[in-house]
């Protein structure tokens, strides 16, 4: 959809000529309207997903807060590919992890972690994590991503590491110290099993699950080649502020969206 832009938009997009527009996130809709569009972004970012590969068995979620009750968040059914994810197969489960809409389990890792981002992170709408290969690759390196490209200065002194893997996360405990890890962060590495981002809206949370897996990937290479070089904190703080932000996040994912729905329309249903 195009829209005219809200003034903190606009001053994040910059001015534009006159008679030219951009696709904008909606603004001033019902519940029922917004409850819309975040299912559908769900949905459409579980096909990117599959389409790039991150799906490892049964393990991985996406999940979006419900905005008539802040208290639940939709995600993905147990044991279903992400390839095959529809509108109307998205779960609602509340803090407890108990199924409040939907005909399948929920995944308990899931209800796990996200509850618990969701809890110390009001602000945030969505959470995303998968076992990609390239960023549970870089996890078992146990440090954070370097800025040695313009994208990965996305996550400059804005990603956290959780150092202390355990085992499958079926622990309350646990999703509550990988929350504070990540602390006000937009990713954390959670070390020896892959990434998490969030984002004000599902489109954001995974557009920067995407970046930074292949942050992940090109840190991985130029390790193997040799010794990469840094760019300077000052460049890298620049370069985070003008291509970061819940804005950017949503913009950045736009391409994808418009071709998952094209090429898959009966994500809706």
């Amino acid at each position: 959809m195009t829209m005219a832009p809200t003034a903190a938009q606009q001053a994040s997009v910059g001015p534009l000529p006159e008679g030219i527009t951009l696709p904008l996130p909606q603004q001033g809709l019902s519940v029922e309207d917004e409850r819309t569009v975040r299912k559908q972004e769900l949905a459409a970012a579980f096909r990117v997903f599959g389409k790039f590969g991150f799906s490892e068995g049964v393990a991985g979620h996406i999940t979006a807060r419900d905005p008539g009750n802040p208290e639940q968040f939709w995600v993905n059914p147990f044991g279903m590919a992400f390839s095959q994810v529809k509108v109307s197969d998205l779960i609602l489960v509340d803090h407890d992890g108990t199924v409040v809409e939907g005909r399948r389990p929920v995944n308990r890792a899931a209800f796990v972690i996200h509850s618990q981002v969701h809890q110390a992170r009001p602000e945030v709408v969505a959470a995303a994590h998968t076992h990609s290969l390239n960023g549970k690759a870089f996890s078992t390196l146990g440090i954070k991503l370097d800025p040695i490209t313009q994208d990965s200065c996305a996550f400059f002194e804005d990603h956290g590491l959780y150092d202390d893997y355990v085992g499958v996360v079926n622990d309350v405990e646990e999703g509550r110290r990988i929350g504070l890890a990540l602390g006000a962060h937009k990713a954390v590495i959670l070390q020896n099993h892959g990434l998490l981002t969030v984002g004000q809206s599902v489109a954001e949370a995974a557009w920067y699950f995407l970046t930074m897996e292949r942050s992940c990937q090109a840190q991985l290479l130029a390790m193997a080649a040799g010794t990469p070089k840094l760019i300077d904190d000052e460049t890298a703080r620049t370069v985070r502020g003008q291509i970061s932000g819940a804005l950017p996040g949503w913009f950045q994912f736009r391409p994808l969206w418009d071709q998952i729905i094209q090429d898959e329309p009966g994500l809706f249903d």
